[in-house]
């Protein structure tokens, strides 16, 4: 008879573990299929005895989890170990003791925390001065959307071998210099009012960064003004002032409808992080400064953005509001240099001076660091290892590259394979102005410098997320593992491999996202690696077809060109205007608009459209390859910004197929034009495939990440490497994500309640039970994605009521009175990015860049939360509304106030829609809910 010892039970853990990993593609159709329940037991039960669905037998990619049935077995084995060891029943019940706290008293891993110890101090100086764009160098600039951008890249590239550009042209923005008199230079129209329109309450001239650096997107809305107006359309009247919310509401509605594009899509500024446009400058140098990919138009206006950025002690932020860093100095510093700009101007001294203060280069962030060695202005002997060989450890391994957030692990994926084969500029040792940089970015002999000792430092003002000591002792073993001759076999044979694999699954994201990539730090590095395995070979196919969707990612503003940190946000803004017009009655007062955003929708739900399903992107929705690289499901989601990109994003396709509702359900002027055929129609098919993919996103707490499932664990953070930034290692589960996909659910189960009916409703409880868990002590809900406790209350209170919630309910009153608590005497609400670098609100509203501490965007965040909740205090309603009419323009517009997006705490970005949307939104809402006190005069 079997004797059951520790040995005996770690054989069967072993064993067990290899079987799962045999089982891990068995049956492989059912990747990403999670079984019902709330807990290891109920899913084991509903794994067991379903006989209606099959999952996975072993481990899943997708999900990022073991099967219910593994996860038993393996908690059986290691049961096993405990009892027939010294520890006996006493160590089974610590075990179990364990495994309780684990899962029923930590906080949930996606719990945000705070406040943060060590709160930012430092606040942004800018000098007092109008630095201009000359008339004669913007006229020149035209915004292509849609197919006209696939036309202008096209000609751009005439001749070229391996021309061509795929995917859906719905939604493209780009900008371009023109050399023929355009249409556009011939209409007839007043251009002191179109500038007056499109200034957003500035002075129609100029950007003044000490006042705002961020830009309100003269430019852009100037042309859609005036392309407006010379159709005949009649602008918002100047001279007449609202009288009621509802005139607000209609004159808001009015004035945005004006910068609505061809195709249906609003654009706008998606810029603000510094540390972006640099990576491109570097690679663009590195390649040989091509023309083709970045004009001498494109990169005067990038020195003019890099120059009105620039603040009095010399620095740049890691964004456009934060204070100076070494490492927004560093890079910044560095393109202003590589773009011509001489060593001895006086942006260059002062920026020189700044760094000096704080131990030169070597002080800066990982990121900065790795751009530095790809120029050969920094030793590779310098920076951490990257070693791509991890991603052939088995896909179970507790710390799999496939584990990680798809953001970090597509950045760090192109980052192993440059640094694996150790690539530095060919002309490094000789080109004088990288020769130069080695002089003027180190307070010491570049030589003499010991690389090694330098790899761990960081100036405090870059250390966000300190390495711990964990992950330091981790990277000096990879420390040796890289120089170590004894293992230089060994390192060789796997790097190799490792290599092959990572360039795989590049050439995948490629084909998969239509040469964009899925963000413009991947997107830069990517063509950087193509450039390298051709033999550095411009005229390759996969570096030119990386070159034009280069400007993609390019944005003109009047603060100049920058590079933004997604190739856009035009399904993200889109479909919040659709729900802000239908909230506030208007989707039938302005047609043309309804239906521009329908044709819009229909064109941008990814792989849906025969177009999009031609592209070789179609191809890589297999479940082979889906698990081979790690990708979730993708047909039937909606994008952050367009089809062709091909990520989906849980959010982006909740509130994609909520506006798609909302358009079919709300607006006669669609129903209308569907049955006369004169729009193409979204299937019911196709919004099932919608809800098919947003029920696949619930990870396993009830909430919703982003792009995946949460695959890894909370102690992933204690191996970030990146210093700047927090949160970046797993998807965690946001209250954003999860009211988006929750609403979105259940206002498809309202219309079609026969389809998937149990699994929504179980969906929707578990949600539900989420969006408690992470609410604070004291009411609020922590916005990751934007500035902050306004934004995170208004999803917060919407994901319950909409799933359930009772309004009077402890959660729903706390969030209020968390609300009214902040409300500021002149009406409104305000915060600045400090809320979520803090992880508390911020002390001073919108200080800086609001009104007395109050923004529009906040108040209307604010006034959808409370008017979700049917607050009572109806008083506070008032005020907030009438703060906001006090502030719309006489156009109709809002001022361009602090910046709103955030992502990872720590970097802020640019939404300039949203000083658009929400405020129409809120009146509506308001006005819906509080008719009987906001129809009269507020005064």
């Amino acid at each position: 008879m079997m004797e059951f010892t520790p040995i005996t039970f770690l054989f069967f853990l072993i064993l067990t573990i290899i079987v799962g990993d045999k089982m891990s593609k068995t049956p492989l159709e059912s990747l990403g299929r999670r079984p019902m329940g709330h807990d290891l037991w109920s899913w084991f039960l509903n794994f067991i005895f379903n006989d209606n669905e099959y999952y996975i037998l072993g481990y899943d990619s997708s999900l990022g989890a073991w099967s219910p049935l593994i996860r038993v077995m393996l908690h059986i084995c290691i049961s096993g170990i405990i009892v027939s060891s010294i520890l006996g029943p006493i160590g089974l019940l610590i075990y179990g003791a364990f495994c309780f706290y684990i899962h029923n008293i930590l906080p949930n891993v996606s719990h945000p925390g705070g406040p943060r110890s060590r709160k930012i101090q430092r606040v942004p100086k800018f000098s007092d001065s109008v630095p201009n764009l000359p008339a004669k160098d913007i006229s020149s600039w035209r915004c292509f959307v849609a197919q006209s951008s696939h036309d202008e890249t096209l000609s751009k590239f005439e001749g070229v071998p391996g021309m061509q550009i795929t995917g859906e042209s719905c939604g493209r923005q780009i900008w371009s210099t023109v050399s023929h008199v355009s249409a556009e230079a011939k209409m007839k129209v007043d251009e002191e009012f179109v500038k007056k329109l499109a200034a957003g309450g500035r002075e129609p001239e100029g950007f003044n960064p000490s006042q705002n650096p961020n830009s309100c997107d003269k430019i852009f809305r100037a042309q859609q003004i005036r392309k407006f107006l010379n159709d005949g359309n009649i602008a918002p009247n100047l001279q007449s002032k609202p009288k009621s919310v509802k005139e607000a509401a209609r004159k808001a509605g009015q004035f945005y409808s004006m910068l609505q594009t061809e195709d249906g899509h609003w654009a706008g500024d998606y810029g603000g992080p510094h540390f972006l446009m640099p990576g491109l400058i570097v690679a663009w140098y590195v390649m040989g400064k091509p023309e083709n990919m970045l004009d001498q138009d494109q990169t005067k206006m990038m020195r003019h953005y890099i120059s009105v950025h620039q603040q009095t002690d010399g620095g740049w932020g890691t964004h456009i509001e934060s204070p100076s860093t070494i490492f927004g100095t560093t890079l910044m510093y560095v393109a202003l240099r590589l773009l011509g700009v001489d060593k001895h101007d006086e942006r260059c001294q002062k920026g020189r001076a700044f760094m000096e203060q704080f131990g030169g280069a070597v002080m800066t962030g990982s990121w900065a660091k790795f751009y530095l060695c790809l120029l050969g202005a920094m030793e590779w002997d310098g920076h951490n290892s990257v070693p791509c060989e991890m991603f052939l450890l088995p896909n179970w391994f507790p710390f799999h590259p496939g584990r990680l957030w798809c953001h970090c692990r597509m950045v760090y994926l192109p980052m192993s394979y440059l640094y694996g084969s150790g690539f530095v500029y060919s002309e490094a040792e000789t080109d004088p102005t990288i020769l130069s940089l080695r002089e003027e970015l180190y307070i010491q002999d570049y030589k003499k410098i010991p690389w090694k000792k330098t790899r761990h430092m960081v100036a405090g003002l870059d250390n966000y997320s300190p390495i711990t000591l964990v992950m330091r002792v981790l990277q000096n073993i990879l420390a040796r593992y890289e120089r170590w001759s004894i293992l230089q076999p060994f390192k060789n044979y796997v790097r190799s491999k490792g290599l092959k694999f990572a360039f795989e699954y590049m050439e995948a994201e490629d084909l998969q996202t239509n040469f964009i990539d899925i963000g413009p730090v991947n997107k830069v590095l990517n063509m950087l690696s193509m450039y390298h395995a051709s033999g550095n070979n411009i005229a390759d196919q996969r570096v030119v077809r990386h070159f034009m969707r280069v400007p993609d990612y390019l944005w003109l503003a009047e603060d100049g060109m920058k590079m933004q940190g997604y190739n856009g946000s035009q399904c993200w803004d889109t479909s919040f205007a659709i729900q802000a017009f239908e909230e506030a009655g208007l989707l039938d007062e302005f047609p043309e608009v309804s239906s521009k955003c329908w044709a819009f929708l229909e064109r941008t739900q990814i792989l849906s459209t025969k177009t999009s399903q031609s592209s070789a992107a179609y191809e890589f929705e297999s479940v082979e390859n889906r698990d081979k690289y790690y990708r979730h499901l993708s047909q039937g989601g909606w994008p952050f910004s367009t089809s062709a990109h091909g990520w989906p994003i849980s959010d982006c396709t909740g509130e994609g197929l909520k506006a798609s509702l909302c358009l079919l359900h709300h607006s006669k002027t669609i129903k209308e034009r569907l049955k006369a055929k004169k729009l193409l129609p979204i299937s019911e098919k196709r919004l099932q495939d919608a809800v098919n993919i947003c029920l696949t996103y619930q990870n396993e707490d009830g909430g919703f990440a982003t792009y995946e499932n949460n695959r890894g664990f909370g102690w992933y953070e204690f191996l970030n490497p990146s210093e700047v930034f927090g949160a970046i290692m797993i998807d965690y589960s946001y209250v954003e994500c999860s009211m988006a996909t929750l609403t979105a659910l259940a206002d498809f189960h309202q219309y079609y309640p026969a389809h998937r009916s149990a699994e929504i409703q179980h969906a929707i409880m578990k949600g539900r039970k989420f969006l408690k868990s992470i609410q604070q002590p004291d009411g609020s809900w922590y916005g990751s994605w934007a500035c902050c406790f306004c934004y995170g209350c208004w999803f917060g209170i919407e994901g319950l009521i909409k799933t359930g919630e009772n309004e009077d309910s402890p959660n729903i009153k706390r969030a209020c009175n968390f609300l009214l608590s902040h409300q500021r005497e002149n009406g409104g609400w305000g915060e600045d990015f400090t809320s979520c670098y803090d992880k508390d609100y911020a002390e001073k509203g919108m200080g800086a860049y609001g009104d007395k501490g109050s923004g529009v965007v906040n108040t209307s965040w604010a006034l959808l939360a409370l008017s979700a909740a049917k607050c009572d205090n109806k008083e506070a309603i008032k005020r907030g509304i009438k703060y906001l009419m006090k502030r719309q323009l006489p156009s109709g517009d809002f001022p361009q106030e602090g910046i709103s997006g955030v992502f990872n705490h720590a970097c802020g970005i640019t939404y300039t829609a949203y000083r658009n949307v929400f405020p129409l939104w809120a009146f509506g809402r308001c006005v819906a809910t509080y008719g009987e006190i906001l129809d009269g005069k507020l005064d």
